[in-house]
């Protein structure tokens, strides 16, 4: 349910990608795509890993791209199939050479659980036979950032962030993410509440799945997730929609899209340069004002690649993609697949969830910053699991759910059950 970034998927040029006559029609666009609505039932998830070659230090393009062979995405093979794995996820690579895999949709989390486990054993195991380990761990402690793409997405984006000081580089090549994704919902209303739950649970749930204390090159300061500090020092713009004001997040969510700040424009010859005019918008764009510069008007494939450049907490893709979390050490990913599908299984337990987080609902910084420290985020998370744990969906997911109630009504952090692990050490 991630979004992917495939060469293939790319369109060669402005023509045949569908016109955008007005900002209205793109914002109903916007909405259209990325909102679709229809009973919620399905559950996905991505998980990313840091890599290390046999010394320790980041693999070589090369290597990951033999290593996963016809599972290798367009971006390290232009000619790979980039098939999914047997048990349907996909293979993807970030900037610093981190691996993740984005799952099929399933109706049931211990499907999810089961094929996505299958499918990172595989991963691992294909790895390994290159001399490649996969660490699970939210943020790397031991080297400096280091970008292997080279792909001009990328440079644009690393050029964007550099006056943030090092915390763009940081989040592109040295972090790493568990992400759930969700069917968005039914009908208007029940996007409303399903989208207000997710960004409400947001600051407490970063506490509760804090496991990030250590990043190489972060400036001094304690952070229980400094994977999140990453984010919250980016593009405002990008990164923090004012969601609290939005009654209606389909409308608002196109509406704040188009305002957003151009990360980089594709172009076909292979060595252009990518960066937009500064500051440019895409209803700059969509208006006129960058006739000149570009010299085209944006189709449907320019916004839809635009909306990949958007870095929410809560992203929407068609359906709603959580991407606060850190990346959970070992198997202890299954922990927050389960509390979300549990949290969001009813429009009952959808208001309940909302009601007890509210109260800590704009916390994002405490939430990085102190983790389950905070007392009222613990008190809060303890409140989640336990709401949770009393509605899963079979006995295992609510006794794992339980586990976490108790970690967090001790403090604990995940790494307390288990640390990061390499390759053939537990990891996921």
């Amino acid at each position: 349910m991630a979004v992917t970034l495939e060469r293939s998927q790319w369109p060669d040029s402005a023509t045949d990608q569908g016109e955008l006559q007005s900002r209205a029609a793109a914002e109903a666009y916007v909405g259209g795509v990325c909102f679709k609505l229809g009973p919620p039932t399905l559950i996905g998830a991505e998980l990313e890993w840091l890599t290390a070659g046999p010394t320790g230090s980041r693999p070589t393009l090369a290597d990951l791209a033999a290593a996963l062979g016809p599972y290798a995405p367009t971006t390290l093979a232009s000619a790979s199939p980039a098939a999914p794995l047997p048990g349907g996820s996909r293979v993807t690579i970030e900037p610093g050479g981190q691996i993740e895999l984005s799952s099929a949709p399933f109706a049931d989390p211990a499907a999810l659980t089961q094929r996505l486990r299958a499918d990172a054993a595989r991963l691992r195991d294909l790895l390994a036979a290159r001399g490649i380990s996969i660490i699970s761990a939210a943020a790397d402690a031991t080297r400096p950032a280091e970008r292997l793409l080279r792909l001009p997405r990328y440079t644009a984006m690393e050029r964007h962030f550099a006056g943030v000081g090092p915390f763009g580089a940081l989040m592109m090549c040295n972090t790493a993410a568990t992400q759930v994704s969700v069917d968005a919902g039914a009908d208007p209303a029940e996007v409303q509440a399903r989208w207000t739950a997710l960004y409400v649970l947001g600051p407490t749930l970063i506490a509760a799945f804090a496991c990030s204390p250590r990043l190489y090159g972060a400036p001094r300061g304690q952070w229980a997730s400094q994977r999140m500090r990453t984010w919250l020092r980016l593009d405002p713009a990008r990164t923090r929609p004012p969601v609290a004001d939005w009654a209606d997040p389909i409308g608002a969510y196109a509406h704040w899209a188009l305002d957003v700040p151009l990360l980089c424009l594709r172009c076909t010859e292979s060595d252009a340069d990518w960066s937009p005019p500064p500051g440019a918008t895409f209803a700059d764009w969509l208006s006129g004002a960058l006739d000149d510069e570009v010299g085209r008007r944006p189709g449907r494939a320019d916004l839809d690649y635009h909306l990949t450049t958007l870095f929410p907490p809560v992203r929407a893709s068609g359906h709603l993609e959580v991407r606060y979390l850190d990346a959970q050490p070992g198997d202890s990913w299954t922990t927050p697949v389960h509390l979300f599908d549990a949290l969001l299984s009813t429009p009952a337990v959808v208001a309940e969830a909302t009601a007890l987080a509210t109260p800590v609902a704009g916390e994002w910084h405490t939430a990085g910053r102190f983790g389950l420290r905070d007392r009222q985020l613990r008190r809060t998370a303890v409140d989640l699991f336990d709401l949770a744990a009393a509605h899963a969906r079979s006995g295992p997911a609510a006794r794992e759910l339980a586990a976490a109630a108790r970690r967090c009504r001790a403090g604990r952090s995940p790494l307390t059950e288990s640390g990061p692990v390499r390759n053939g050490t537990g990891g996921s």
